[in-house]
């Protein structure tokens, strides 16, 4: 079992690696829009009111302080926008400005068509859901591990 364990290991770091670094080079080509950002910017897409910087470090399990610093390099570029959080007056909320729209339905054909060539060739459609529920239970599980620590 500890071999198949290792094996798993190893080919779902090193294949999220080589994705990662495959999208990430297309978009970046294609777009001039690292992987990073895109990333965020689809979280933004899916938040219409926008999101808290906590929002957004909580969904990629990293630091506020390092997605504040993510942030305001994809401010200065135009793609997002600080408002007013008229819930919290101690935080903002960061949205898309129509330039990051923009970027991000460019990026999306790029982002989709990556995944059609490196997943859906490859897999059929069972598989991948199937693989997709395996890692979202595994996630969940981490996730509520880190908790109990």
């Amino acid at each position: 079992m500890t071999n198949d364990l290792t094996a798993l290991y190893n080919n779902l770091v090193r294949y999220e690696i080589d994705l990662w670094n495959a999208i990430d080079a297309a978009l970046r080509a294609e777009c001039g829009l690292q992987l990073t950002w895109f990333e965020i910017l689809r979280l933004l897409s899916a938040h219409e009111g926008g999101a808290r910087v906590q929002d957004i470090a909580v969904e990629f399990a990293i630091t506020v302080g390092g997605t504040s610093k993510v942030v305001d390099r994809i401010e200065v570029a135009g793609y997002c926008a600080r408002h007013a959080n008229p819930d919290d007056r101690r935080s903002s909320l960061v949205a898309l400005t129509p330039t990051g729209r923009q970027i991000l339905a460019a990026g999306a054909i790029v982002f989709d068509r990556e995944l059609d060539q490196r997943i859906g060739a490859v897999l059929d459609r069972d598989t991948i859901r199937t693989v997709s529920s395996a890692l979202a239970a595994l996630r969940a599980a981490g996730r509520g591990a880190a908790l109990d620590q």
